[in-house]
């Protein structure tokens, strides 16, 4: 029985998913109907994972080639670039980070929408079984009613009746109608065990689910991280950070083809499942419901007869003929038979909560409340799961090649730090111009300057000051003539314009002896 459906239409992806070609490990094609409990199919679903794995080797395998490549090609000295150059090192990394930035983005999308889209099937699983729960309750309530609670009150008034033929005929036909009521309820479809697989379908998935939430949610958070100390260690050149971006690096290659291959597996599967969820609900329940209920409660379409509805209806017509027997023994048995009176009140009590169960069970069993539970499941897990699971997808393909390319770019900027090093090394420390022996050269006389520029001195007034001595030293004359001109720390007390001090009054006394001093080293020009 094939019906068009015009509520639930699966979207494209879904189809593209499904036409993914299914092969076993045997490299056999198996079908692509959704059989989760077919070895087959299963394999075919190991098989896509394993295609990851692939991808995963041969990362690894360009790795090391290039790794071997860069170490045994790399030039040992270098004589004319005393500089490396860094500009491809510095855009590798800077491309890198923000392919696993977009990447990282696009997997925090991803993780909320399969989190919603299960959250959603969850809920109406929920509900569904919630639905269930209650029609098994109103059923269980009026078979209860009718096979102790009526029973008891019927064999008491058998007793009270027994000397009135006619009442007794009456005791009889409320009988038969309560047999009429038992047996239309024992054929309604027991619900216990659908709702014993829906309860467990729902919290298995709700317990994966979560455990898959935060499993993306720490490798979204570790690519961050390893983007981040990335950037630091290339900043600072740490040798330390760069060895540890390539554990985590090496770490989180292998978990994004890991994330890729199981996530590629489940979009593949669900959508086999959203492209004909009526066919596989149809073959699961074909043991336990018939083929008309399932189809009632799938399509919920005007043109599809309500299978509970003749014994609905007999449920009905067998109450109302009860409580006319009943109100009429109740308005001319209490005369004869007072302690009747109580028997028959206690029926009719039984009578009115029977139909109050009847209504509530008519609106449980109409399709409506049902199929919006089952539509609303198939949008979740089918437009929000899959599509969620895709950019999983994306991510993780995304990571894993913004990873591999990482981990190229780490070693040769490893390299350039051990150039940038042995360069430093190089330096003579008996070079007169070696910038650290002039300054090691001349601390040693910096305690023995003393401004004379300062106008206020703790040595004493404007007219206590006097030139500095010359400094004794093996430094040639033209190193002292070149630390005269520098910027020295014996300058550091000069007032500055605007301070409110005013130049001291032996600063032209000063340099004329400053002038004298140094006047045989001056050139001179013909």
């Amino acid at each position: 029985m094939a019906l068009a459906r015009q509520d639930y239409i699966a979207p494209w992806w879904t189809y593209w998913l499904h036409n993914f070609p299914h092969v076993n490990l045997r490299f056999q094609s198996v079908d692509s109907d959704f059989k989760p409990e077919d070895t087959n199919y299963q394999q075919t679903l190991i098989f896509l994972a394993c295609v990851s794995a692939v991808g995963l080797g041969l990362s690894l395998l360009v790795l090391s080639v290039y790794l071997t490549c860069l170490f045994r090609c790399q030039r040992k000295e270098d004589e004319e670039v005393k500089r490396p150059e860094t500009c491809c090192v510095t855009w590798a990394a800077v491309i890198t980070g923000l392919v696993i930035c977009s990447a990282v983005g696009v997997g925090f999308y991803g993780n909320s929408e399969t989190n919603d889209g299960v959250y959603q099937l969850t809920y109406s699983i929920y509900n569904a079984n919630r639905t269930l729960d209650g029609i098994g309750s109103m059923v269980g309530n009026s078979l209860s009613n009718m096979r102790v609670g009526l029973k008891e009150h019927l064999e008491r008034l058998d007793e009270i009746f027994s000397p009135r033929g006619d009442y007794t005929q009456s005791l009889r036909f409320l009988q038969q109608m309560s047999n009429n009521i038992i047996q239309q309820l024992t054929a309604m479809p027991d619900t216990s065990k659908v709702q014993v697989d829906l309860a467990a379908i729902s919290d298995q998935t709700a317990f994966i689910e979560y455990y898959r939430w935060l499993a993306y949610l720490l490798l979204l958070i570790l690519d961050l991280l390893i983007c981040l100390i990335t950037c630091l260690g290339l900043a600072k050149r740490s040798r330390l950070l760069l060895v540890g971006i390539m554990v985590f690096g090496v770490l989180t290659l292998i978990l994004s083809w890991a994330s890729l291959g199981v996530g590629t597996s489940t979009a593949v599967g669900t959508s086999d499942f959203c492209v004909a969820p009526d066919k596989f609900i149809v073959n699961q329940t074909k043991d336990s419901l018939s083929s008309d209920i399932v189809h009632y409660y799938l399509y919920c379409s005007q043109t599809l007869p309500n299978p509970f509805q003749q014994s609905l209806t007999i449920f009905q017509k067998s109450l109302t003929t009860m409580q006319i027997q009943v109100q009429g023994l109740l308005q001319f048995s209490p005369a004869v038979f007072p302690t009747a009176e109580r028997d028959l009140l206690g029926i009719q009590r039984l009578l009115n909560s029977s139909e109050f169960n009847l209504h509530q069970l008519t609106a449980l069993l109409d399709c409506r409340s049902l199929h919006k539970d089952y539509l609303e499941a198939l949008l979740g897990i089918c437009y929000d799961g899959v599509e969620g699971l895709l950019y999983l997808c994306l991510f993780s393909l995304l990571a894993a090649c913004a990873f591999c390319a990482l981990l190229c770019a780490v070693p040769r900027a490893w390299t350039l730090i051990a150039i940038r090093d042995r360069d430093y090394d190089d330096i003579d420390e008996e070079d007169p111009f070696n910038p650290s022996r002039r300054i090691a050269a001349y601390n040693p006389s910096r305690a023995q300057i003393h401004s004379f520029c300062s106008y206020s001195s703790s040595m004493g007034s404007q007219t206590s000051l006097h030139p500095p001595l010359p400094a004794t030293s093996s430094t040639p004359e033209y190193m002292n003539q070149s630390m005269l001109f520098e910027r020295n720390p014996r300058y550091e007390n000069v007032p500055l314009i605007g301070r409110g001090s005013p130049p001291p009054t032996s600063y032209p006394q000063t340099f004329k002896n400053i002038f004298t001093q140094h006047e045989d080293h001056l050139p001179v020009y013909d």
